[in-house]
């Protein structure tokens, strides 16, 4: 493979097709968990976003463009031009997070047609030897330690050199783009710049929450904050370029990476579904792309795809791809819709994007075909929402465990205080649904029944997708660890915090205040072994005790079956001597937002 690879890369030092003169820079912005409805223009009631707004008024928009239900995923598939499953990268937790060590990607396109690349911020494709984005083509690179974790003051790592950076994270960010952008000099410059904002933990600058208390709760507040501190530093750059005269010649593109998350209950442009869901929501995406005197100004409704980046930017910086890789490569160069009013240049009006969640226990891949799943074509979703039947995936937490939840009445989970069963929604089981998501982004209406013909022609694109692809992501890493072993080793390496802010608390340490019954409860809880507990785990783990405490099966607990006076009084909202699973739910909600100290979102095991 090593050969293969290496002969790729040697193929492609051929005559350019196009000159260095005519060669546009390139800045890639990519933000994380933001949602495609977190811009005014896409009519959010509460954010004004005037420089993202901006860029939306100058770009062409694709605006029927869709990504991966999830972070890594998504930028696995931009940095190849492959779907995620035939790069492997199929999970943002090690090992399936990692981008498999001979894939050729974009950077390394780029600098064949010398481009000098620059990287800033969130890579979540791989960490160490072999997998960093130095060891993958960047010439620059810059992020800080501790990823989402540290949001001011925080340590950097540009070139392999630490150094202290001061104030907020993202505006360190953007400086750092600014620097790689003026030491480019002369030179055609990739930059890709991907934020940690506005992902959990949330915490932003008390100037940018400030004015959505108001109208929203805290954590809101403070999600909104962030997404209105991105927007700051969108403006701060078109500033910066124009004050060096290079944005005639810079592409801008703007792009999140998966749906709405923390700000779901308020708004999501009337869409079902969040990140990690199969619905709509889960997988659409704002995509501006902005080239001032070159690209006029238009809405493009054509169905596009991150995987249609990379071969669009190897095509604008002309770099000859060799024969060895197109086969590989899933997308389409959107230069035809870029260059031209008319939308009928569009050559691939057929094409079916393929979607799934993917979030399944290691070593279940095959038993999980049809759970959270998906095929599109047009305006139309082909869907299956439902967890997989196997008995081993039960034993696991998994995106299974939420939709088992959902599918007995689950209301409160994550991104959502009461509409889990909207946004989270099981699908009949066993059967594709069908969508006109163009006339119902809320997916209300079924058409399989309507559509049989368009039904069977997805349905069977599908399982000829996965039959293909399947083995290639088997033997690219996508269904490798083990889920017990991921969530100790990760427990081991996250669960010591910083004591002070000068001295680290010593590996597999835990906080004195933290007796060893809340430890292993936190670890019990951290169902994707991140360091932190989200409100679903945190409910989770109760809700799954209902059945066993309700001992005569009648769906409801009386005080026999669940002995704490105290917490039963608290559960019992409407004050009729039992506890329903809905409040049983709310009870175990409300306990978690009371344990969280900092109205965050999410525990951290000193919180418990």
């Amino acid at each position: 493979m090593k050969f293969f690879t290496q002969s790729i890369l040697m193929g492609l030092l051929l005559p350019l097709t196009v000159s260095a003169a005519d060669q546009p820079n390139i800045l890639f912005i990519l933000t994380d968990d933001q949602g495609y409805g977190d811009v005014q223009k896409h009519g959010h009631p509460y954010l004004e976003t005037p420089h993202i707004d901006r860029l939306h008024d100058e770009s062409v928009r694709f605006d029927n463009f869709y990504v991966s239900p999830s972070c890594s995923p998504t930028r696995a598939a931009l940095m190849t031009g492959m779907h995620e499953f035939r790069n492997g990268v199929t999970h943002t937790l090690q090992p399936r997070e990692h981008l498999y060590k001979d894939a050729v990607i974009l950077p390394q396109l780029l600098k064949t047609a010398g481009y000098r690349t620059g990287f800033i911020g969130k890579w979540h494709i791989g960490g160490g030897p072999g997998y960093n984005p130095e060891n993958r083509g960047f010439d620059w690179t810059s992020t800080n330690r501790k990823g989402p974790r540290n949001h001011f003051d925080v340590d950097m790592v540009r070139n392999g050199k630490p150094f202290k950076a001061e104030g907020y994270r993202e505006d360190t960010f953007f400086d750092e783009a600014m620097t790689f952008i003026e030491e480019s000099g002369d030179q055609p410059f990739f930059c890709y710049l991907a934020t940690y904002s506005p992902h959990t933990p949330l915490a932003a600058p008390e100037e940018f929450i400030e004015p959505f208390r108001k109208d929203v709760n805290e954590k809101h507040a403070t999600y909104l904050g962030m997404v209105a501190n991105i927007d700051y530093n969108v403006g701060r750059i078109l500033e910066f370029l124009e004050e060096k005269n290079l944005d005639q010649n810079t592409i801008i593109i703007f792009m999140n990476d998966n749906g709405e998350t923390e700000g779901l209950d308020v708004y999501n442009a009337h869409m079902r579904g969040c990140k990690c869901t199969i619905w709509e929501g889960g997988s659409r995406a704002m995509s501006f792309w902005r080239w001032p005197g070159k690209w006029r100004p238009a809405k493009v409704d054509k169905l596009t795809a991150h995987l249609d980046v990379l071969p669009t930017l190897c095509d604008l910086a002309g770099v000859n791809i060799p024969e060895e890789l197109q086969p590989q490569l899933e997308g389409y160069s959107l230069i035809p819709l870029l260059e031209s009013e008319d939308q009928d240049v569009w050559t691939h009006n057929d094409r079916i994007l393929f979607h799934h969640v993917a979030r399944w226990p290691s070593g279940l891949a095959a038993s999980h075909k049809y759970a959270m799943a998906a095929a599109r074509r047009g305006d139309h979703l082909l869907l299956r929402s439902n967890p997989c039947i196997d008995p081993k995936c039960e034993e696991y937490q998994s995106q299974c465990t939420t939709l088992r939840l959902v599918q007995n009445g689950l209301t409160t989970t994550t991104y959502t205080n009461g509409n889990a069963q909207f946004h989270w929604g099981v699908s009949a089981i066993g059967q594709w649904a069908l969508y006109n998501v163009k006339d119902d982004p809320a997916c209300e209406t079924d058409l399989a029944a309507e559509m049989p013909e368009l039904t069977a022609t997805l349905a069977t694109a599908y399982d000829t997708w996965w039959d293909d692809v399947f083995p290639v992501m088997i033997a690219r890493g996508g269904d490798e660890g083990d889920p017990n072993a991921s969530r100790r080793a990760a427990a081991k390496d996250k669960a010591p915090r910083k004591t002070t802010p000068t001295t680290p608390a010593k590996a597999g340490t835990v906080p004195a205040s933290v007796n060893s019954r809340e430890a292993a409860m936190f670890n019990r809880m951290d169902a994707n072994a991140d360091g932190i507990v989200t409100k679903e785990e945190y409910v989770t783990l109760f809700q799954r005790n209902f059945p066993n405490m309700d001992s005569n099966g009648d769906g409801v607990l009386v005080p026999a079956e669940f002995p704490y006076p105290p917490s039963f009084k608290i559960g019992d909202t409407d004050m009729n001597g039992s506890l329903d699973p809905q409040e049983f739910e709310g009870l175990y909600s409300r306990q978690f937002d009371g344990r969280d100290d900092d109205g965050n979102g999410v525990l951290i095991i000193s919180e418990m």
